[in-house]
């Protein structure tokens, strides 16, 4: 059948989602705030805000790109799980 996952392609996903999640977490709570802090500091703002809206902006961003990289590392784990073949 076309629609059909290999054996262990279900679980997959599942490693992949919840390496995204972990590695997310630990970005968010050990990477992300060092990195806008220091970013920050490297221009001159004419209003509080600016500095606040670019702070988001890069913690956010580097939120979203260790998600991106938690899951293509968990899409290249969660890999050895799947076998060649057709379910029953």
């Amino acid at each position: 059948m076309a629609g059909k996952l290999p054996i262990g392609g279900e679980m997959r996903y599942v490693v992949a989602m919840l390496f995204a999640i972990a590695v997310a977490a630990l970005a968010m709570l050990f990477v992300s705030g060092p990195i806008a802090s220091w970013a920050v500091a490297k221009f001159a703002f004419d209003n509080p805000d600016q500095v606040g809206d670019m702070h988001t902006g890069i913690f956010m961003a580097v939120n979203f790109l260790t998600l991106v990289i938690g899951w293509l590392i968990g899409w290249a784990l969660g890999g050895t799980l799947v076998k060649d073949g057709d379910a029953a």
